[in-house]
């Protein structure tokens, strides 16, 4: 990555200094156990990361496609277009999230790094599923405890919004889409998808990655301590380049995704708009994101190569500043399926932050640059 480099010792709007090199690697270990016939069991941790350096437990759930051992002729016949999911996993907010990368697991991304505004989360919760096969819809009804991290104590604080004790209601969540394969050269997936929480500890749908970005260090204020030189010091935002907008109390958003891929050519597109507040807050923000993946995989008998171009851009109000503000990415990406489970690629990424205070570290920011990563899945 290449951007302007600040000079002062101690500026909270000085730039991180960065170099061409190596990260530390990031690993997950997945545990994909079949208990029973149509009952799994998936728990995943965090090996190494970039946020979590030691060993996290990202979450674990049981899927249930069958409940044979209820003996009920009419159980079963539901349950041939019924799942459910219980326990901690991601929610199924929009369909970003089955493209993105989370930690070593990369694998899925046809780019090196997620959307701006990333979102995902891990809560408490049970998903109910059903699809049916021959139609190509599905819907899809959650209820989740709205916190990445669940809490046991007393609420104290006072939401500013209403003069009362901040309460931890649940977290409601759904989806509707079609997907089928129309030809076999053609798939369409066409889904709409929202997540609602009208108070919380710390809502994190925006904010819940626990691995971090694969940007290093861009558009960051190093954490200085007395008698360090800027170069010394040490840059801890592990998601630079992503935005947050800070839902943390309240969040109410809204996603709709489009999936077309006809023969190699592949397009996914995301329109999404939010609002939510903080506790201190006495009213609701907005925030808005469109995305467009454009992906072209080859030789026809088996993609294992391709070549792709996203823009990406949010806008948003954030606390503090006086206009709303705009983040805007363009990333061209080409990689190499060397097996199924062996992947290279390559993503040269140029990122502007507009109308943000002159305040703001992030006013006329902007960064470029090339980022290559491997990935092994097994």
């Amino acid at each position: 990555m290449v951007k302007t480099v600040g000079t002062a010792t101690g500026n909270v709007n000085a730039i991180t200094p960065i170099y061409n090199g190596f990260n530390l690697p990031m690993a997950n270990m997945i545990f994909d156990i079949q208990l029973a016939d149509g009952i799994r069991l998936n728990l995943t941790s965090y090996l190494s990361s970039r946020h979590h350096e030691d060993t996290w437990v990202k979450g674990g759930y049981l899927q249930i496609d069958k409940l044979t051992f209820l003996k009920s002729p009419l159980i079963d016949d539901i349950m041939q277009n019924v799942t459910f999911v219980i326990g901690q996993s991601d929610i199924d907010y929009g369909d970003q999230h089955f493209r993105r990368s989370d930690g070593g697991n990369t694998i899925y991304n046809p780019f090196v790094e997620n959307y701006i505004m990333d979102e995902f989360a891990t809560e408490i919760g049970m998903h109910v599923y059903y699809k049916s096969e021959k139609t190509g819809l599905f819907a899809m009804g959650a209820i989740t405890d709205g916190e990445l991290n669940a809490v046991t104590l007393a609420p104290t604080k006072i939401d500013a919004k209403t003069g009362e004790t901040n309460k931890y209601p649940p977290a409601f969540l759904g989806k509707l889409g079609f997907d089928k394969q129309l030809s076999p050269d053609f798939r369409v997936r066409v889904s709409g998808s929202f997540y609602t929480v009208s108070s919380a500890n710390s809502s994190t749908l925006f904010g819940g990655d626990r691995t971090g970005s694969n940007y290093y260090n861009v558009m960051s204020n190093p954490t200085t301590a007395a008698g360090t030189t800027l170069s010394q010091a040490v840059d801890y935002n592990a998601f630079s380049g992503r935005f947050n907008p800070g839902f943390s109390q309240e969040n109410h958003s809204y996603m709709g995704n489009l999936f077309l891929k006809y023969k190699g050519l592949e397009f996914f597109g995301t329109a999404e708009t939010a609002k939510g507040r903080t506790i201190t807050e006495v009213s609701t923000r907005g925030a808005k994101q469109f995305a467009g993946d454009i992906i072209y995989r080859f030789p026809e008998d088996t993609e294992n190569f391709w070549i792709g171009y996203r823009y990406n851009t949010v806008s948003a109000k954030i606390v503090g500043n006086t206009t709303d503000v705009t983040v805007n990415r363009s990333a061209a990406s080409a990689g190499w399926f060397l097996t199924k489970n062996i992947m290279m690629k390559a993503e040269y990424v140029s990122q502007q932050y507009k109308d943000y205070d002159a305040t703001n570290i992030l006013s006329g920011g902007k960064f470029s640059g090339l980022v290559m990563q491997a990935a092994i899945s097994f």
